[in-house]
């Protein structure tokens, strides 16, 4: 029996009464005995907890009603090795179940098992944090989400506060932290400016909806992924106490999950935030598995092309800007036609950065350089780094 498996209760279900080439027939069910990891690329695995969550207490429940959308979906051209692990169920303090969570991860990543966690209230993204502590490098966060959930530094944990304390985390293990589909009007200004001082990256819910395909590349920088199903409008997607009347659509939400099944570096997602009292017609759990099956179609579909610098798959642009004072070395893969650019790495720091120096971009990334201009993510990492 695995290490883990003593941090989760089995689910009620029985594959008989679904389609017999749908997920239901090909996943390994944790009903009586835990699921065997060998041989297995991506573990669901649902946590009861919302205790911390201010608004929306109920989503707690939201783990079995994304299951029963998510097991009649078909397969799809990929064979899917995934194990449904059952439920982590809520601990007799909220700090019990991070830490089921935290470990949970931490064993699982080692495994080279990708976690798709179904909560539960979004303070658990710190329980998913916590889970990279031991791995010994520093990671990417990448957020959807409405609102940055950062709080003050004498806040307690709750799911509006959690990125707070990932920042304050010691030792802390964050490098990168970048939000997809902020509203401006539900952020205070003192909040945008924290996120500049620290050179995060934030992306305005109108910049990513003028073109979705912007959102791959921050996404192909993410070693784990945190979705507030409240980033998506209520028509799409009502399941929750305080749902926005404005937001992503199911389909962007579903094209997102796709480019993070792509991205080779991601090794957890956490959905959050799904409040089934508050969903009509279920169609906001519906939607949560709809989304997972276009991750793991975006996982099956990986391309395992994140660049090396000798590698002739690739073709290599040298970009001088501003009179030669900074030289950028652009990678385009002839796999995927995806790009990236080098960071020069400080000669006087060690080691622990060097794997944040090729950072992914667009073709606009590109011409920005041609023109003699810095692309923001490049300068970014390169005032982090300096």
């Amino acid at each position: 029996m695995s290490d883990i498996a003593h941090y989760f209760s089995p689910i009620k279900f029985s594959a008989e009464s679904f389609h017999e080439e749908s997920f239901a027939h090909n996943f390994a069910v944790y009903t009586s005995n835990f699921p065997d990891l060998e041989n297995i690329d991506i573990a669901i695995i649902g946590v009861c907890e919302d205790r911390l969550a201010t608004s929306n207490k109920g989503c707690a429940s939201a783990p079995d009603e994304v299951r029963r959308h998510l097991y009649n979906l078909f397969t799809g051209s990929f064979v899917p090795r995934v194990a449904d692990l059952g439920n982590i169920m809520p601990g007799h303090s909220e700090s019990d179940t991070f830490y089921a969570l935290s470990e949970t991860i931490d064993y699982l990543v080692r495994q080279n098992i990708t976690p798709v966690i179904i909560g539960g209230s979004q303070d658990l993204t710190f329980a998913q944090f916590k889970g990279y502590e031991k791995l010994e490098q520093t990671i990417n966060i990448v957020s959807v989400d409405a609102t940055f959930d950062i709080g003050s530094a004498e806040s307690e944990l709750t799911n509006k506060t959690f990125l707070g304390k990932i920042i304050l985390q010691q030792p802390n293990y964050l490098f990168n932290y970048s939000n997809i589909g902020y509203q401006t009007y539900l952020v205070p200004q003192s909040g945008i400016s924290m996120m500049t001082k620290l050179y995060f990256d934030t992306y305005r819910l109108g910049q990513i909806r003028d073109n979705i395909t912007e959102a791959e590349p921050i996404i192909r920088h993410a070693d784990m992924l945190s979705f507030d199903m409240n980033a998506i409008k209520h028509s799409d997607a009502p399941a929750h106490e305080e749902a926005q009347p404005n937001g992503f659509y199911a389909e962007e939400a579903c094209q997102m999950m796709r480019y993070a099944g792509m991205n080779d570096k991601l090794t957890s997602l956490g959905i959050y935030e799904i409040n089934p009292q508050y969903d009509m017609q279920g169609k906001t759990a519906y939607l949560a598995a709809q989304m997972i099956w276009c991750f793991m179609d975006g996982f099956y579909s990986r391309k395992k092309d994140f660049p090396s610098r000798n590698n002739p798959d690739y073709t290599r642009f040298h970009v001088f800007l501003q009179d030669n004072k900074y030289e950028i070395n652009f990678y385009k893969s002839n796999k995927s036609d995806r790009w990236w650019m080098e960071v020069p790495y400080p000669p006087d720091k060690n080691l622990k950065f060097e794997r944040h120096t090729l950072i992914p971009c667009s073709y606009k990334d590109y011409e920005i350089a041609c023109k003699d201009e810095i692309p923001d993510r490049w300068w970014q990492t390169y005032q982090k780094l300096y």
